[in-house]
């Protein structure tokens, strides 16, 4: 098993230049490790709150103050200069989220880190192959995680990376801590699971099958953010940090998020993981495509393009454009609306000082598969969807 890790690892390794890799289940998984080693109990994390409501879960598990960042409308990026002193003062760590894999500006967090002496922690779960400031995202910070389920597809596995080699045998010693054990159910179920998919997406079942899902309880999110439950929230944050307490939350679209891998499991993983650059190189042709049309934020010759995961359009009528990519069989996934504060509340998070450029992006964005990028072009276009652009801030800004 360790020989396995070691070669996975060593290939991530390749691709960071020698930064040091450590194999985990998830990338949820991995930002608990990393948040638990680097922060400080009761610390406050400033963080993006246009994310996967999972994310929040984490930090909280962690035992940490979720802090919401105010965010460019166009891409969903932190706005560094947009967040307060007074904000800046009262930090534990940065977490950056390079949302879809636009990159958040590492450089400038970096640089701002280093004065107020705190972390730099990056999530680059959609961004393993997008680079900024002349480095591969996730190569800035003390510590990052990425995700083999996003672009590689493996529906398992990630990896925590760190800047100092020092950490690794405490962090391998807490990760091993924390790893459920193998289960034979799990692992068939994981390896059944794409072959199942498949045959409900060739014979045109897959609504047929959601619905069963959702009328056996196995559909954990009747809409974009699974349902919050303050009450049982209030109870499990004083067993932070821990796992336990918060793993219905932490579960929810990944059961498997803390489960040690089996061989089968592994070699799936393995594979994905070589065939990486193919997938990027067909993101990054579909990203360009799309980053060229009338939905995209107008930035697209101001940057070098990107391997993105998704791609955000801007449009008018979000629910009108997932609803017209739903009739041609083009799901559109990885919605982050309501943002986090507006989700969780100020019992559970403290909210953006400028929070309306993250409001607006939340619900104009419609992230869309850059390897589909013509044919949602064209349905969007014969639907007449409507591109959207933000309303001029105050002072003329965006």
């Amino acid at each position: 098993m360790l020989s396995a890790y070691a070669d996975l690892e060593g290939r991530m390794r390749g691709r960071l230049g020698g930064r040091e890799c450590l194999y985990v289940p998830s990338c949820r998984f991995g930002l608990y490790l990393a948040l638990r080693h680097w922060c400080p109990p009761g610390g406050r994390v400033l963080m993006s709150p246009v994310n996967d409501d999972v994310i929040l879960f984490v930090v909280l598990a962690a035992g940490l103050r979720p802090v919401q960042a105010p965010l460019d409308p166009l891409d969903g990026s932190l706005d560094v200069s947009a967040v307060p002193d007074t904000v800046w003062r009262g930090l534990s760590a940065v977490l950056t989220t390079n949302l879809y894999g636009n990159p958040d500006p590492a450089p400038e967090l970096r640089a701002r880190c280093d004065r107020s002496g705190i972390p730099l922690i990056e999530d680059a779960a959609h961004a393993i192959g997008s680079t900024v400031g002349g480095r591969p995202v996730g190569g800035h910070g003390e510590a990052s995680v990425f995700s083999l389920s996003k672009h590689a597809a493996a529906r398992t596995g990630g990896f925590l990376t760190f800047a100092d080699p020092a950490h690794r045998a405490e962090l391998a010693a807490a990760r091993d801590a924390l790893l459920q054990p193998t289960r034979a159910t799990a692992e068939l179920a994981h390896l059944a699971r794409p072959y199942a998919e498949s045959a409900l997406r060739a014979l045109r079942l897959t609504r047929a099958a959601r619905a069963a899902f959702r009328l056996l309880g196995l559909d954990e999110r009747a809409g974009i953010r699974m349902p919050l439950r303050p009450d049982e929230l209030k109870q499990a944050l004083p067993e932070a940090p821990a796992l336990d307490p918060f793993h219905s939350w932490l579960r929810v679209d990944l059961h498997d998020y803390r489960l040690r891998p089996g061989p089968g499991r592994l070699r799936r993983t393995a594979r994905a993981l070589a065939a990486l650059d193919s997938v990027l190189d067909a993101h990054l042709a579909g990203t360009v495509r799309l980053s060229a049309s009338e939905y995209a934020d107008g930035r697209a010759g101001a940057r070098a393009p990107q391997p993105l995961f998704r791609v955000p359009l801007l449009v008018t009528d979000r629910d009108a454009a997932v609803a017209a990519l739903a009739r041609h069989r083009i799901t559109t996934g990885y919605l982050y609306d309501p943002p986090l504060d507006t989700y969780a509340g100020e019992v559970f998070t403290d909210p953006s000082p400028d929070p309306a450029p993250a409001a607006w992006f939340a619900r104009h964005a419609l992230p869309v598969d850059p390897r589909h990028a013509d044919r949602a072009l064209a349905v969007l276009r014969a639907s007449g969807i409507a591109p959207a652009r933000p309303p001029a801030r105050p002072g003329g800004a965006r």
